[in-house]
């Protein structure tokens, strides 16, 4: 797998918006309706997500703990706690499934929980993917690439950057061996720590 993005937290979407913004980044929001997140994209390698919270409807948090799956609503809802900064990591495959990354779990004694997304982005296309939450939040979550690739085909941020060359990303000793197993990406350094610690950009 290949680092997918970044997750920064915001705490007003318009705010953020304005701030990346003036940091010279192109950005967009990711739906073309009512949108709680941005994308920053670049032709290469993972883009960022600018997030302000993490709607879970009342039916999806019943259904999840009558699964026993309580520990992905403990994820997402503390999220929507973070303070603003980068708060997360997410993995990418190129497959239709994760039968790969089941099976690294499945070899660690992880549990996990897989769910299909889709959202309509503001040049009405409308993308597909599949995502996979570790239980353990300290494990970076998965997803399955877009149905149909939103990144540009030539950078165009004015501020000249090309791509996220170095990712930072602390957690505890004993999930570094899952996360190699399941990342070859060389731009993740691990580290033992607690989430995204550091992000380099090359011009």
């Amino acid at each position: 797998m290949k680092i997918s993005h970044v997750i920064y937290k915001v705490d007003n979407l318009k705010n953020g918006f304005k701030h990346f913004e003036s940091q010279g980044f192109e950005i967009e929001y990711g739906s073309k309706r009512n949108a709680h997140n941005a994308l920053i994209y670049f032709s290469e390698g993972p883009y960022i997500e600018v997030l302000e919270n993490v709607n879970i409807p009342p039916y999806a948090k019943l259904f999840l703990k009558l699964i026993g799956k309580h520990k992905v609503i403990d994820r997402l809802e503390l999220w929507n706690k973070e303070k603003e900064g980068f708060i997360e990591l997410c993995l990418e495959n190129y497959d239709t499934d994760f039968k790969k990354e089941e099976e690294v779990l499945k070899k660690y004694k992880q549990g996990y929980f897989i769910t299909k997304s889709k959202r309509l982005d503001p040049s009405n296309r409308l993308l597909k993917w599949k995502l996979l939450f570790p239980e353990e939040r300290r494990i970076p979550f998965l997803m399955t690439y877009f149905n149909i690739d939103p990144k540009p085909k030539k950078n165009n941020h004015p501020n000249g950057i090309k791509k996220i060359k170095s990712i930072s990303y602390g957690t505890n000793a004993g999930f570094i061996p899952i996360v190699n197993e399941l990342c070859d990406d060389n731009i993740l350094n691990l580290f033992i720590g607690d989430g995204v610690s550091n992000l380099e950009y090359e011009k």
